[in-house]
């Protein structure tokens, strides 16, 4: 309830703006954006993953701040494709832009992970209740169309004891360009060689089955109103819609269920290593560790390191450096693990990079 009371609060004061402004009529990202926002200070649009935190940080930033900011979530492949036709002043992606979107963009654009989100494995099964486990191929072979009864042997083999019904599994899928998907097959792609080298990972994939829901909310409500039903959302979604999530076999042969902590676990080791100019395009599924949730990922904002308009770029990076540092404090109570301090240092220094007119 409190999540979508934040969501709620945070649409009403900052979705106020009106719509984007045609891509043919912007003639460079970071300038035209924010004249299509009408009483919105800033504009952005992208990844649904994170939108329970960034509504709240946008509600609070507006009452402590002023600064009123319009979020469209629309999942990730949108929010790219929004900054690259200059439609908005940012962008958010769960998925880092490949090197073919950075070409298509109008300018070099920076990655900030702003937190720490974990891919929950949600199911709806009556009578099971809340333990069971899947392993990597498993999950896989799953999501494949391979094993394709709740009492299959190999998902009975992993829980014994629980009296798994014998009706036909339903995989729930993303319909649209997510970066959810993208994590979500990131990880198919790194524990199963059917799967890397069949549907692969991307924002968007060739289904073999299932269904598709628009948005985390729309797999979470299918998960939750269909009874035999697998899917994938992240997992502050879950939790409001209180689902069943799995355990996960991670990388040292634990089962793991979704966490704070065991995000923040995949993450600790890989933000030890990054270099001082790194572009933060890291990938931290199956990471190693005992405690380590292997379906867990940064979510990152999308910004022009060279902005032509100077008052929106100026509120854009104050908010930016407050999401960082105060925002961080947010996160714990929403389902997202708060970035590691080391990674917080180094994008203060990205942030510093952002060129604008007017920057002192």
């Amino acid at each position: 309830m409190r999540r979508t009371i934040w969501a709620a609060a945070a649409t009403l004061l900052v979705a106020c703006g009106g719509g984007d402004r045609p891509s043919g009529q912007a003639s460079s990202a970071p300038a035209q954006a924010s004249a299509s926002a009408g009483a919105a200070d800033l504009t952005g649009a992208g990844a649904t993953f994170p939108n329970p935190i960034y509504s709240k940080w946008f509600y609070d930033y507006a009452q402590q701040r002023g600064v009123k900011i319009n979020y469209q979530s629309i999942g990730s492949g949108g929010g790219i494709r929004q900054l690259t036709e200059g439609t908005v002043d940012f962008g958010a992606s769960d998925a880092p832009m490949n090197d073919d979107e950075l070409a298509a963009a109008k300018g070099k654009v920076l990655h900030f992970p702003t937190v720490i989100g974990a891919v929950a494995v949600t199911y709806n099964l009556p009578g099971v209740g809340t333990s069971l486990k899947l392993s990597p191929d498993v999950l896989a072979d799953v999501f494949l169309g391979k094993i394709t009864k709740w009492n299959d042997p190999r998902i009975a083999g992993l829980n014994p004891g629980v009296s798994l019904p014998s009706e036909d599994i339903l995989v729930v899928h993303r319909s649209d360009g997510s970066g959810t998907t993208f994590i979500f097959t990131d990880y198919l792609s790194a524990v199963s060689d059917a799967w890397r080298s069949g549907p692969a990972k991307g924002k968007e994939v060739a289904w073999p089955v299932g269904l598709g829901g628009k948005g985390n909310e729309g797999v979470a409500g299918q998960v939750k109103q269909t009874p035999g039903s697998i899917g994938y959302v992240e997992l502050a979604y879950a939790n409001q819609n209180d689902l069943a999530v799995a355990e996960l076999r991670n990388q040292a042969g634990n089962f793991v269920k979704p966490s704070i902590e065991g995000a923040t676990a995949a993450a600790a080791g890989v933000a030890a290593g990054l270099p001082a100019d790194t572009d933060f395009r890291v990938s931290i599924v199956n990471a190693p560790g005992a405690d380590a949730y292997p379906i867990s990922s940064f979510t990152w904002l999308l910004v022009y390191q060279d902005m032509q308009d100077g008052a929106a770029a100026k509120k854009l990076v104050d908010f930016i450096r407050w999401a960082l540092t105060e925002g961080e404090g947010e996160a714990a109570a929403l389902d997202y693990a708060p970035l590691p301090s080391n990674m917080v240092a180094l994008e203060m220094k990205q942030l510093d990079t952002v060129e604008y007119p007017g920057k002192m």
